[in-house]
């Protein structure tokens, strides 16, 4: 991933009313609790990236929560395993404890994702994501700005899905 990339990547977010941040990984957890707004849920971020420093342990977001915990948050935190430049899309991995369900239920979507993770189009994108679907037999989707639509006329955010969403990139500092 280029620099120029992750700039394209952020411009796109940026356009879709996208709030972004970059943060390293010694800075993570602090960072989490500047983007959430209680109460917030999650999932097990290392199921994602297997790097204990994006854990979300020791921070307010609760992991793995009951349903009508789920109901109640305002906030979703997940792991993206890819984000796609072109589009200023992430790429949200279906988990075995359902880590799509704290993306969806929420106003506020926080994904994570690593720098070296965003991919410049959706070819590179497919190319990444097909390898990886193939050894797992896993699922994904592909998340591009906050839930919207125009069905009745006028456009309504947040009608399937957030209202928000931030996208955090972690550097290597």
């Amino acid at each position: 991933m280029s620099a120029a990339t992750l700039s394209r990547f952020e411009s796109a977010l940026k356009e879709l009313d996208v709030t972004v941040s970059r943060v390293g990984r010694e800075e993570f957890r602090a960072h989490v609790e500047e983007v959430v707004r209680p109460h917030a849920v999650g999932v097990d971020l290392t199921e994602t990236f297997d790097d204990p420093a994006l854990s979300l342990e020791e921070t307010s977001v609760e992991v793995d929560p009951a349903p009508a915990t789920l109901r109640e948050a305002k906030t979703g935190v997940t792991g993206a395993t890819l984000g796609i430049a072109d589009y200023g899309s992430v790429v949200l991995t279906a988990t075995d404890r359902a880590s799509e369900l704290a993306s969806l239920f929420v106003e506020r979507h926080v994904a994570v994702i690593r720098a070296e993770d965003v991919e410049a189009d959706m070819a590179s994108a497919v190319d990444a994501l097909g390898i990886q679907l193939r050894e797992t037999g896993g699922s994904a989707v592909i998340a591009t700005g906050p839930s919207s639509t125009a069905d009745m006329g006028a456009l309504v955010k947040g009608a399937h899905g957030p209202r928000e969403v931030h996208v955090v990139v972690v550097e290597e500092k």
